[in-house]
């Protein structure tokens, strides 16, 4: 696994809500990763009381405030393009042998940085696909000052060139990004409320 894909994979644990395993796991992301700003997010959490970081972490990815986890919502937002966006990213993991087994939508970050760890060249076609998006977010964490804000400079900084600066840096991502295939995907099919992609259940899955 190479760097990045480290970065990614415990970039996406400590993205998901931080519940007692989170916690348990908080040794083993540590000894992961070398990269200081995750570090320093997992020495910010030790730190924190479990029920502190999770009214944090609830208040900083919300919707209303337009600090949202799932990256199609930045592109599509309620729209029936974003159902879309959803069948044909549920199609790419399936594509490579990644079955689901929970609740999740396939364009949550934590689950596209799990796929991004495991199918390096595909994974970050999909970031790279949605930087816009995952750009914004960041400057919109960052603004929060939050330390929630490390873990998403860090993800960023696994894709190619500089991140943008500003909101209109970044917007200006997705008027020059790569298209999107839409073409040939059934809208609304089946499974749109797609859950939590895993590696098939003979493997083994680390750290998360």
């Amino acid at each position: 696994m190479t760097p990045d894909a480290v970065v990614r994979l415990v970039a996406g644990r400590l993205l998901q809500y931080p519940d007692e395993r989170l916690y348990a796991d908080l040794d083993r992301l540590h000894e992961a990763t070398g990269h200081p700003l995750l570090r320093e997010f997992v020495a910010h959490a030790r730190v924190q009381r479990p029920l502190d970081l999770a009214a944090h972490y609830t208040g900083v990815f919300d919707t209303r405030n337009r600090r949202c986890l799932y990256l199609t919502w930045w592109s599509d937002g309620d729209t029936r393009n974003r159902g879309l966006s959803l069948v044909r990213m549920k199609q790419v993991y399936r594509e490579h042998g990644l079955e689901f087994a929970s609740e999740e939508l396939p364009d949550f970050l934590p689950v596209l940085l799990e796929f991004a760890a495991r199918e390096e060249s595909a994974g970050a076609a999909l970031l790279e696909e949605h930087r816009a998006g995952l750009e914004l977010l960041r400057l919109a964490v960052t603004d929060a000052d939050t330390p929630y804000a490390r873990v998403l400079e860090a993800v960023c900084g696994t894709l190619p060139g500089p991140s943008p600066k500003t909101r209109a840096e970044a917007k200006a991502l997705a008027r020059s990004g790569p298209p999107r295939e839409t073409v040939g995907l059934e809208p609304f099919g089946p499974g749109v409320d797609l859950p939590w992609p895993t590696v098939p259940a003979a493997q083994e899955r680390t750290p998360a």
